[in-house]
C-alpha cells in the first residue's frame, strides 16, 4: 500500500487526503457488522478521517461510527455536522452535546455547519467557539457554502465540505480561489467524489482505468486529490471496497490523462451555482 497523501490545514493539522464518508451507513441493521468492520479496516489502512452528521439516518450513522471507532478513538480524526435548523448559538452547543452522547466519545475533532440556514452565522460561530473552549470540539468548519458566503463568517473556517468530482467542477471557478486567498486558507473536503456511482461507467474514465490496471473509482479519487488541497471522503460498505479506495493513494494521473478527463468533463468558464446532494 502506497503512503497516503496528506493535506495540511491552516492550523497545522495534517490529515490524510482520503477519508471515509458515512452517508447512509447505519441505515440497515443487517449490514451493521460489515459496515463497522469496513470502517475499522479503513482506519488500519490510513483512512483515519471519518465523516458523519446528525442528519445521517437521524443519528444511526453516528451510533454506528461511535461503535466502530471506540477501540481506536485516539487514531481517528472525527468530523461531524450540525443541521442548519439547530445552528443558533445555544442550539449548536446542544446539538453537539447530543451527537457526543450518541457517538459515545468526549470530543469531535472538526464540527461543521451542514449547509446555509436561517440562523446568523455569527451565532453559529459563537456556539462553535464555546464548544472549543469547553474542549468538546477541536475546530469548526462549514459545508455547502459558496464563495459569496465566505465573507459572512467572522473568522475563517478550517474546511468547506462540498460536492466535487469531474461532473461537478463548479467550485474550481470561484470557490477554490476564494478559499485560497483568505489569510487562513480554507481546505476542501469533497463529498460524493464518485458521484454516488454514476460516473463508474463513463467511457473516458473507464479507458484510463483499463490502461492503468485500476478501477474507475480509483481514477476518480486520484483526480479529486490531485491538487494537494482537497480531502476526498468516499463511502465504502465492504472491506474490499475500502481497500480499493485506500489503494488510490498511490495513483498519480499523468498530464495526458488529466487532459482526457478535462476534455470529457470541461472545467467551468463562468460562475455556476454551488451544487448539492
Amino acid at each position: 500500500m502506497a503512503a497516503l497523501k496528506t493535506v495540511t490545514l491552516s492550523d497545522g493539522t495534517v490529515l490524510p487526503a482520503l477519508g471515509q464518508g458515512t452517508w447512509f451507513v447505519g441505515d440497515d441493521p443487517w449490514r451493521r457488522d460489515a459496515e463497522i468492520a469496513t470502517l475499522r479496516e479503513g482506519i488500519d489502512l490510513g483512512l483515519t478521517l471519518v465523516d458523519t452528521a446528525e442528519m445521517y439516518g437521524d443519528g444511526r450513522s453516528e451510533d454506528l461510527v461511535g461503535e466502530a471507532i471506540a477501540p481506536v478513538r485516539d487514531r481517528v480524526y472525527l468530523v461531524d455536522k450540525v443541521l442548519p435548523c439547530n445552528a443558533s448559538r445555544r442550539g449548536t452547543v446542544q446539538a453537539c452535546e447530543r451527537s457526543l452522547e450518541v457517538l459515545g466519545t468526549d470530543w469531535i475533532d472538526l464540527y461543521l455547519l451542514h449547509w446555509p440556514g436561517s440562523h446568523p452565522v455569527e451565532e453559529t460561530v459563537e456556539g462553535f467557539e464555546e464548544l472549543i473552549h469547553r474542549g468538546l470540539i477541536g475546530a469548526w468548519g462549514i459545508s455547502n457554502f459558496d464563495a459569496d458566503a465566505l465573507g459572512r463568517f467572522p473568522s475563517a473556517p478550517a474546511v468547506n465540505q462540498v460536492l466535487y468530482n469531474p461532473s461537478r467542477r463548479g467550485p474550481e471557478f470561484d470557490l477554490f480561489p476564494a478559499q485560497a486567498r483568505l489569510s487562513s486558507p480554507v481546505k476542501t473536503m469533497a463529498y460524493s467524489p464518485i458521484e454516488q456511482g454514476r460516473l463508474l461507467h463513463d467511457p473516458t474514465l473507464g479507458g484510463i482505468a483499463e490502461e492503468r490496471g485500476v478501477t474507475v473509482a480509483q481514477v476518480l479519487l486520484a483526480w479529486a486529490i490531485r491538487s494537494g488541497d482537497v480531502i476526498a471522503i468516499p463511502k465504502a460498505s465492504r472491506i474490499d471496497h475500502v481497500r480499493d479506495n485506500a489503494a488510490a493513494a498511490g495513483l498519480e494521473l499523468s498530464a495526458a490523462e488529466l487532459g482526457r478527463i478535462d476534455a470529457a468533463f470541461p472545467a467551468p468558464t463562468r460562475k455556476v451555482p454551488l451544487e448539492m446532494l
